[in-house]
């Protein structure tokens, strides 16, 4: 755990002169406001206003200030910036003055959650795969769908010419702190997969929002325009999210798991549940998880694109 001496101490001996104060509003796209150290007191002390009716509206805050309130755990110096006046960044809760959580932060609502199964008793990891497109950029530096590569699955340079591009981004990730498990061209032309490691709900969706910035960044140095749209490209295979869930619980086993021992049946009773629930849920979900008609552009025939929830089988210890 980070102290703000800690954070202090960082930000003077590695010469950080931006510190990145990043959010996300409520539709999940990433905010940020720019500081430099002068203000580090009033920021880790969460006195950092931010003007939320510009972001949410007025009838949500009713006048009310905002605060950002930085997870200090979250503080890491961006790897691809200058060495020379470096900038950090953390990720922040919106809160009111008194502490109390905004209630429309898609990090609140997580957080939320988190905190229920908690009183449950059980703590929620996920394991995400990560899909993404690199195009060329016109002659204005405005986004095409345009690709010079005809690469495959899997396939290696000199067809995938995007390789370059995702070793740094490889690379600039584990400097951050990921634990990197793969990187590979994905079926499509242009199309890309960095996978890490699993983590819980909250260090996950933190990592995904960073994963993004990162990624977009990089190859922005390459010339090239990371999206992460669903299909931009009719006539080739979309990008998909795929999670990995795993539920544990208060003994630190795997809830999914079948708990009889000669049972032929992998998936316990609880997993079954889940399952259940999330077709129950399931249009609520894809309000989430499929939110633009591009979304549904993907789910089609042909291009290996299904709608997947994958159940991870994870060792347990003395399972």
């Amino acid at each position: 755990m980070k102290t703000k001496e800690d954070i202090k101490q960082l930000i003077e001996k590695e010469n950080v002169e931006f510190i990145r104060l990043q959010f996300t509003d409520m539709y999940g796209t990433l905010k940020n406001i720019a500081v430099t150290p002068g203000q580090m007191e009033r920021v880790l002390e969460n006195r950092f206003t931010l003007d939320g009716r510009k972001l949410f509206g007025d009838m949500d805050i009713d006048g009310e200030e905002l605060y950002l309130w930085p997870d200090l755990d979250s503080f890491v110096i961006l790897p691809w910036r200058p060495q020379q006046g470096k900038v950090g960044k953390f990720l922040c809760d919106i809160r009111y003055e008194d502490g109390t959580k905004y209630e429309l932060s898609p990090r609140t609502v997580l957080e939320n959650v988190v905190e229920m199964a908690d009183r449950e008793g059980y703590e929620f990891f996920v394991d995400p795969e990560c899909e993404f497109f690199l195009f060329h950029t016109d002659e204005n530096d405005i986004p095409t769908t345009i690709t010079h590569e005809q690469a495959g699955l899997m396939d290696v340079g000199p067809l995938d010419r995007g390789e370059n591009a995702r070793r740094d981004m490889v690379l600039a990730l584990e400097e951050m702190g990921f634990e990197i498990e793969s990187s590979h061209h994905e079926k499509s032309p242009a199309q890309h997969e960095i996978s890490f490691k699993e983590g819980t709900a909250l260090q996950i969706a933190d990592s995904v929002t960073t994963f993004r910035f990162a990624v977009r960044s990089i190859a922005k140095r390459f010339g090239m325009y990371a999206t992460f749209m669903p299909k931009p490209m009719t006539d080739e295979a979309g990008s998909g999210m795929h999670l990995h869930f795993t539920l544990y619980g208060k003994d630190g086993k795997n809830v999914f798991r079948s708990k009889e021992k000669n049972s032929k049946e992998f998936l316990s009773d609880e997993g079954r549940y889940f399952i259940g629930g999330i077709l129950k849920h399931a249009r609520g979900i894809c309000a989430v998880t499929n939110p633009i008609v591009n979304s549904y552009k993907r789910i089609l025939s042909g291009f290996d694109c299904q709608l997947e929830y994958r159940f991870k089988r994870f060792h347990d210890q003395g399972s």
